[in-house]
């Protein structure tokens, strides 16, 4: 596949860097332009190249939204319509400021994604994993005590695409079901961060 980044820090490299060596193409851009990721795409090689937020969306098959949660609105609605959105971003109001509805609990960060691309599918994913153990973690299927990183999405066939990803990356999968129970992997959770296979996993997310 194609996939496109729009965001380009340390979750968005560690994930391009995932999905080259997976045998995937990736389309990188961040907000200061493509001529500021020239060292990133060589250091990932022939199959990366560099564009702007709306081409990455347009050339993705898959589009990973990796920015600061403040930014969520800047992300492209039109090239994003009817395709797969990987969601991994964090709320930090220490960051992003205040956002009332998340902390009331009304609404949740990847919810709030959703609502601004109403015609993507979004699913939540790798949100809940720091960028170096994407990198150092991952194993082959069937290894024992595999770690397993949780989704959420409300199109199984998205959910389906992100989950084949996160196992050729190197990590089993945990579904949480739809997308507003996303909130179980979020930011001070006790799935959060932490390092669990599959059965772990299932319990931290259980305690949320």
């Amino acid at each position: 596949m194609v996939i496109g980044f729009i965001g380009s820090g340390h979750i968005g490299s560690a994930l391009a860097r995932l999905a080259v060596d997976a045998g995937h193409s990736v389309v990188m851009s961040n907000s200061r332009g493509p001529e500021t990721l020239a060292d990133l795409v060589e250091s990932l090689g022939p199959a990366a190249s560099a564009s702007t937020a709306e081409g990455a969306a347009e050339a993705g098959d898959v589009v990973v939204v990796t920015v600061p949660f403040h930014a969520y609105r800047r992300v492209p609605v039109q090239p994003l319509a009817g395709k797969i959105v990987i969601d991994t971003n964090n709320y930090y109001f220490e960051r992003d400021g205040r956002f009332p509805q998340i902390d009331s609990g009304e609404k949740t960060p990847s919810g709030l994604l959703q609502e601004h691309l109403p015609t993507s599918r979004v699913v939540k994913g790798f949100n809940n994993i720091m960028a170096a153990h994407l990198l150092s973690d991952g194993t082959p299927p069937g290894t024992p005590n595999r770690r397993a990183l949780p989704i959420a999405g409300d199109d199984p066939e998205a959910k389906r695409v992100v989950a084949d990803l996160t196992d050729s990356f190197g990590f089993d999968v945990v579904d949480v079901g739809p997308l507003s129970e996303g909130w179980r992997h979020d930011r001070d959770r006790p799935a959060y961060v932490s390092r669990f296979n599959a059965e772990e996993l299932r319990a931290a997310l259980a305690r949320a």
